[in-house]
C-alpha cells in the first residue's frame, strides 16, 4: 500500500504543535511528543483540521483559528448551580477546578470548571476554558500513514494517546 504524501481525509497524522492565546503558550507537544489523529474525523478542532489539509511531512505552518472554528464563542449563560453536597466531603474544591456533572436529560456527563463556591452550592462554568479565544498554532507534520480499516471503521487513530482537548 502506498503511503500518503500529503495530509488528506482518512490519513493518520502525527503533529507537533504549540498553541498560544494572547502571546501566552497554553499547550505544546514539546514534552509529551506529537499527537496522532485520523484526519477528517473531527478528532481535533475544525479550524486546525481544515488548515493542515495538503501539508507534507516536515512542513511547518502558522494557523490562526477563530472561536467559531475552535472551541466556540463564550456563552455567558452556560453556568449550572449545583448543590455542594453532590461533591465528596474529602474533595478540596477550588476555583477553576475541572469537574464532571451528570446530565440526567441526556444521560451523559458534561465537563465544567468551578466558577464560584457558595455556602450550599457550587456554580460550574460549562464553557470550554478556551471558548471565545482566538487560537494561534505553530504546527509541524512529523509523520503520516494510511489508516487501517479498523481505524477508519472506529473513526479514530489507534496506538497513541490522543490529546482529547485539541
Amino acid at each position: 500500500m502506498n503511503e500518503p504524501q500529503t495530509v488528506e481525509h482518512g490519513v493518520v497524522v502525527s503533529l507537533e504543535y504549540t498553541l498560544q492565546v494572547d502571546d501566552e503558550v497554553v499547550e505544546t507537544t514539546e514534552e509529551d511528543g506529537p499527537i496522532e489523529f485520523l484526519q477528517g474525523y473531527e478528532e481535533i478542532i475544525p479550524g486546525l483540521e481544515r488548515a493542515i489539509y495538503g501539508m507534507r511531512v516536515g512542513q511547518e505552518k502558522e494557523v490562526t483559528v477563530e472561536p467559531s472554528e475552535g472551541y466556540g464563542e463564550y456563552d455567558g449563560e452556560a453556568f449550572e448551580e449545583v448543590p455542594l453536597d453532590i461533591f465528596p466531603d474529602d474533595m478540596d474544591l477550588e476555583l477553576g477546578m475541572p469537574v464532571e456533572l451528570y446530565d440526567e436529560d441526556t444521560d451523559e456527563t458534561v465537563e465544567g470548571y468551578i466558577a464560584e463556591i457558595r455556602t450550599d452550592t457550587v456554580v460550574v462554568d460549562l464553557n470550554h476554558p478556551l471558548a471565545g479565544e482566538t487560537l494561534r498554532f505553530r504546527v509541524k507534520v512529523v509523520g503520516m500513514r494510511s489508516a487501517t480499516d479498523e481505524e477508519l471503521a472506529h473513526g479514530h487513530a489507534h496506538g497513541h494517546d490522543m490529546d482529547e482537548d485539541l
